[in-house]
Formats: C-alpha cells, sequence, structure tokens
C-alpha cells in the first residue's frame, strides 16, 4: 500500500533539486572573481520524463533496447563554456545569478507550503475530520 500519493514524491524530488539549484547558483556568486571559472546551472529534466509517462507508455521489444526506467537524478549539472564576461576569462554575472537565485528561493518556498498542506491533510483523516 502507498501511504504517500506520487504527488509527495514530485514534491519531494522538485526539493531536492531547487536546493541542488540553490548549492550550485551560491557556488557561482562564490567564484565570481576565480580566473577563468565558468558558470554552472542546473537543467531538470524530469518534468519532461513525468509528462511522458503520463501521456505514452514505451514497450520494451527486444533486450538489446535501452531501459525506460527514469530510476536516475532528476536533474543534470551542466557548465556554460559558451559566454565570457570578464577579462580573466570568468563568466559568472551576478545580477543574473542573484535573479536566478531569488526566484529559486520562491520556487523552494512555494513547494515547501504544497508539502505542509499535504501533509495536514493527511494529519485532517487521521484525526477524523478534526
Amino acid at each position: 500500500m502507498n501511504l504517500f500519493s506520487n504527488t509527495i514524491t514530485s514534491l519531494e524530488r522538485s526539493l531536492d533539486y531547487a536546493a541542488k539549484k540553490n548549492q550550485v547558483i551560491s557556488n557561482n556568486i562564490a567564484n565570481i572573481d576565480t580566473p577563468n571559472y565558468k558558470a554552472k546551472d542546473v537543467l531538470f529534466k524530469d518534468m519532461l520524463h513525468a509528462a511522458m509517462d503520463d501521456k505514452m507508455q514505451a514497450k520494451k521489444t527486444s533486450e538489446k533496447h535501452l531501459d525506460f526506467d527514469n530510476n536516475g537524478q532528476a536533474y543534470e549539472v551542466v557548465t556554460n563554456n559558451h559566454t565570457m564576461f570578464n577579462h580573466n576569462g570568468n563568466n559568472v554575472d551576478v545580477d543574473k545569478e542573484m535573479a536566478e537565485l531569488a526566484k529559486n528561493q520562491i520556487y523552494y518556498q512555494s513547494l515547501i507550503e504544497r508539502l505542509n498542506g499535504n501533509f495536514k491533510n493527511i494529519e485532517t483523516v487521521i484525526r477524523g475530520g478534526r
């Protein structure tokens, strides 16, 4: 029996992503003066997989086919090597990073509020609707 719905699992993965994104942004800001440092970003690829799972099911017809499971990591950290903002080879844009940090903090807070709402609903059920 699954006590928690898929919503809570999705929220957990989203929180993992938001925490990792916060860590990467903080690292970018900390290295703003480091020569030849390249800014990193976090891509959340699991959203696409979740949308695809709802609409289509893949069938493995041969042993040589790759598996279709998404049990791996929900996000990927990538490095931006295509730009350079400073004379020392560094490409961290502090304004962009601070905006991303603020946006990520709002996203994280909304996930926490949604998760708290789900736990409140479970608590209400346990207490018999009181």
